[in-house]
């Protein structure tokens, strides 16, 4: 959309067969309301625009005022986006209440005009909530409601509701179908529409529960469990203080890349534009390159939590002080560093302290103790004194072997190539799995050694960290030197010795004066974490393993948790309950979304069986409508004249997918995927091409029905015998 409709005279643009719903008894309010609309927006971007070159213009400051700067400027930047993006259509839709006459308008975001009269209410507060949530059966005390459909800036289509009998006397314009029910026969595209206008009531209860605990989101296909992820997304960073981008902010993750860039607009149409999104190969380095594991029974035993906790005991053994006392000399002065000294030194690091940033603690102890024992220490310089134990190849030495500075992947690796050292870190492991677990070459990464790399990465912290903070300090204490003496040279120069120039001795004035933002500083890890909130998608397909690695990047344990129970391609027996409460989540609470809104009943006939056949419990949700048109079954040899008179029938909307055959070139219009790929994704037309090759038993069912279901308006299935 974009803000055409802030530049005509009318906010209207029916088409002829609507032309009854053009009554200007019908829409002169809202004329009136969107101009209105149209003045504020115009002022409100003038007013944004000269904040945010203000802003820009303003010095950049230092610590808590950076900061603060930083923030006010993204937010500045993300609300003007948002307003330029949208214009009128920022207007969702208004409703009327029993307590005032007057309607109630609902958008993306709250605005109000410059004499403080509410023009629009931001569809996530709780003022808002009726137009959502309210039904016939509990109306939340609206009489009536309307939506609107906006293309190109203008509204194509509304849809008024009634609720009670006080709502007919007012204009309405009542059709045979809802805004949602219109909205589910329209097109689609390689992005997720834009729903936010017709959000169901059970959907958006789910999206304004609160944040604590674990909330799951269970439901079938269709029925908008990605809608409800992303909202809730939006919703809780408005709604709860402690999930703002500055407290911890919220982590998104998707189940694969072409999910990621179907939705990738959803967010930032909600104006949040700061929610980090991923997928689980994001989460480490060595993800991208990362192969599947072929062995299924090394992926099984990688997939349990126990091995990445096995982590820990690897870290422990380069984590032993040296049991011998050792002697130093420092100008010809021998100084004896005892076994229990060591202990001492080891035991300095706070606990959670990564491994590799812990060296350093150990290495700053190890000095105190050293210099205490020195006599002669009021004649050496703290500085001197350090730089002479460093250039000490004995006692350097001897820290390396006892507390070493490790890499991630090399700790894994071991793992894999040295079979003692696993059965010393894992010794449950019988030694047949631990042989199964070796490999010849230890960086040839797979997806199941993602959470173990992850698990080391985190425990062991960076290796450069300590040497970095040295080059900092020294350049800290060259920059002070040099500004010492330019302090000196300035006092020497003032006649006075009194004054401006004498100020410039004290220490807060000299610390003033060293420009610390010139020192290189690593990049940071935007998927680090700790975050306040992980929203997840598809995630019953995560393995225990796979789950430690969100764990340890949301210590508040708050999470959405999005899935079905029934599209698991290795199979989920268990319930959410017992699955979650084994891999370290307690506090649970369960939803479940049982209205299939996307897929045609057509579709689901032929698609509940073919499920039911695998899992006889599967929750099969409940299609609301019919598309008239039956799933048609071919030869593969008709493929493409299949796409060419579908592509000829819709001929400038609209996206197909051919799924299970990967020689299929795609094109603009028609994607090419694997049943695995095209989960959480949706089409108007799906194409199976030989299904039943997709494979045996639970993952075979189950890629089956996930490929099925993806169709909004027709499936085909194609076979070669």
């Amino acid at each position: 959309m974009n803000p055409q409709g802030t530049a005509t005279t009318t906010a209207f643009a029916l088409p002829d067969r609507l032309s009854a719903k053009a009554d200007p008894t019908l829409i002169a309010g809202d004329e009136r309301h969107f101009a209105a609309i149209a003045a504020s927006l115009e002022e409100s971007i003038a007013d944004l625009s000269a904040r945010l070159d203000a802003e820009l213009k303003a010095p950049g400051g230092a610590g808590r005022a950076a900061m603060d700067r930083d923030a006010e400027i993204h937010r500045l930047t993300a609300r003007l986006r948002t307003l330029r993006r949208f214009g009128l259509d920022l207007c969702l839709g208004r409703m009327v209440t029993a307590d005032d006459p007057e309607p109630l308008y609902v958008g993306r975001l709250g605005l109000t005009d410059s004499e403080g009269r509410r023009l629009l209410i931001d569809w996530r507060s709780p003022a808002a909530e009726p137009f959502f949530a309210a039904t016939h059966a509990n109306p939340m005390g609206l009489t009536s409601r309307r939506r609107y459909r906006w293309t190109d800036g203008r509204i194509s289509d509304y849809w008024d509701e009634v609720f009670t009998a006080d709502g007919l006397e007012r204009q309405v314009a009542l059709d045979d179908q809802s805004a949602f029910i219109a909205s589910l026969g329209s097109n689609r595209s390689d992005r997720m529409r834009d729903v936010l206008a017709t959000i169901q009531a059970d959907q958006d209860a789910i999206i304004r529960a609160g944040s604590r605990g674990a909330l799951v989101v269970d439901g079938g296909p269709g029925t908008g469990k990605t809608v409800v992820a992303l909202h809730r997304t939006a919703h809780l960073l408005y709604s709860d203080p402690r999930l703002g981008h500055r407290r911890g902010g919220v982590l998104f993750v998707g189940p694969h890349r072409p999910y990621l860039s179907y939705v990738a607009d959803v967010l930032p149409s909600l104006g949040e534009e700061g929610v980090q999104t991923c997928i689980l190969r994001d989460l480490v380095e060595e993800g991208a390159e990362a192969t599947l594991e072929t062995d299924p029974e090394v992926a099984r035993l990688k997939s349990s939590a126990d091995l990445v906790k096995a982590i820990e005991k690897a870290v422990r053994f380069y984590e032993e002080p040296p049991a011998e006392g050792l002697t130093v000399t420092v100008d010809h002065t021998d100084l004896r560093l005892t076994a229990a000294d060591w202990a001492e030194a080891f035991d300095a690091p706070e606990p959670g302290t990564p491994h590799n940033e812990a060296r350093g603690q150990i290495w700053d102890k190890l000095v105190a103790i050293l210099e205490e024992k020195y006599e002669g220490r009021d004649d050496v310089p703290p500085q001197l004194f350090r730089r002479v134990l460093r250039q000490n190849k004995e006692l350097v030495g001897a820290l390396n072997g006892a507390w070493p500075l490790l890499e991630a992947a090399d700790l894994v690796g071991d793992l894999w190539t040295v079979p003692a050292y696993l059965r010393l870190c894992a010794p449950w492991l019988t030694r047949d799995e631990v042989r199964t677990l070796q490999r010849a070459n230890p960086a040839a990464w797979t997806v199941s050694d993602l959470p173990l790399l992850d698990a080391a990465r985190q425990r062991l912290g960076d290796p450069k960290a300590d040497a970095r903070k040295r080059r900092q300090e020294a350049a800290l204490a060259a920059q002070r030197e040099q500004m010492a003496q330019v302090v000196e040279n300035l006092i020497a120069a003032d006649p006075d010795g009194e004054g401006l120039m004498t100020q410039l001795r004290r220490a807060d004035f000299q610390r003033n004066l060293v420009d610390e933002s010139e020192l290189a500083v690593a990049e940071p890890d935007l998927l680090a974490g700790p975050f306040a909130h992980i929203v997840v998608d598809e995630a019953q397909e995560l393995t225990d393993a796979e789950w430690q690695m969100l764990l340890l990047r949301c210590p508040s344990r708050s999470f959405t948790i999005v899935g079905d129970r029934a599209q698991a391609r290795h199979g989920f027996t268990e319930t959410w309950e017992e699955r979650l409460r084994r891999i370290g989540l307690t506090s649970i609470t369960m939803a479940s979304l049982s209205i299939n809104y996307r897929t045609p009943e057509e579709v689901m006939t032929e698609a509940e069986p073919v499920i039911r056949a695998a899992l006889p419990d599967a929750n099969v949700p409940t299609s609301i409508r019919s598309s008239g048109i039956p799933v048609l079954h071919g030869r593969v040899e008709e493929l493409a004249p299949i796409l060419d008179t579908w592509l000829a029938e819709h001929p400038a909307e609209g996206i197909a997918c051919v799924i299970g055959d990967p020689t299929f070139v795609p094109t603009a219009r028609v994607r090419s995927l694997t049943p695995e790929l095209s989960k959480g994704l949706e089409f108007d037309l799906v194409v199976l091409v030989d299904p039943e090759d997709f494979g045996t038993g639970v993952e075979g069912a189950v890629d089956r029905y996930v490929a099925m279901t993806r169709a909004t308006e027709r499936l085909v299935v194609l076979s070669s015998s």
